[in-house]
């Protein structure tokens, strides 16, 4: 049941877009024109980082909080593995405030992993970096919440530590989760959040994905959540 369809621009953090007053302008004009949102890669080289400039999503993202009033406005996707998640939920909650509650983060491995990771001197097993990112997932909606959080896990610990201010959105900034369809893993970890974000292997970035693959995840996503009401699902063309 199709509840609602919104439209959102999707730009990298490189190139042209490295400047911050290129997504201020850029976020102005999709809101003037009707777009519902923005959202920004997150990425630190990707595989070309000698020949370009990169800029930090967060930054971008501030720039164009700052120029519009409506847009919901977040990262496609975060790689959360390579982040601490004390300090990726500082940066979310900070967006969160200044837009007046339009932030949504959108999470994933993130990659190419032996880019992103491996080139830092990181783990680029995709089964132990996808255990961080659950382990730093989890984390995220109670520092959101404003109250004290304790945690002991495989590999983060927090000691009663409670970060102010909250976000606007409660409980929690909407968590969108990406990954490769047919890849199971990824949209059973989405199925237990807000959204998916399904890529297609054989379909790229500019390219609409086949609908029979598209109802293929929706199935499989619904036999998890045994609903789809309230979830978000991002499809690219």
């Amino acid at each position: 049941r199709l509840v609602a369809m919104r439209f959102s621009v999707n730009i990298p953090c490189f190139g042209d877009f490295a400047d911050p007053r290129a997504d201020r302008d850029l976020a102005r004009t999709a809101e003037e024109a009707g777009w519902d949102g923005l959202f920004v890669w997150d990425h630190l080289v990707h595989g070309f980082h000698g020949d370009r400039p990169f800029a930090d999503p967060w930054m971008l993202l501030t720039a164009a909080a700052l120029s519009t009033s409506r847009l919901r406005l977040g990262t496609m996707v975060t790689p959360v593995a390579r982040r601490r998640p004390q300090g990726l939920a500082r940066q979310v909650a900070t967006l969160d405030v200044l837009s007046g509650g339009r932030a949504v983060l959108g999470v994933g491995l993130g990659g190419p992993v032996d880019d992103e990771y491996g080139r830092f001197g990181d783990t680029v097993d995709p089964v132990a970096l996808a255990r961080r990112l659950d382990e730093g997932l989890s984390l995220l909606p109670a520092f959101w919440s404003g109250r004290a959080v304790s945690h002991a896990g495989e590999h983060y610990t927090v000691d009663d530590v409670t970060l102010l201010p909250p976000t606007v959105q409660q409980p929690r900034v909407p968590v969108w989760v990406g990954g490769f369809w047919p890849s199971r893993p990824p949209m059973r970890r989405a199925a237990r959040w807000d959204g998916a974000v399904p890529l297609f292997r054989e379909h790229r970035h500019g390219d609409v994905p086949p609908l029979d693959q598209v109802r293929d995840v929706l199935a499989y996503i619904g036999e998890q959540r045994g609903s789809m009401d309230g979830f978000d699902v991002v499809l690219g063309g």
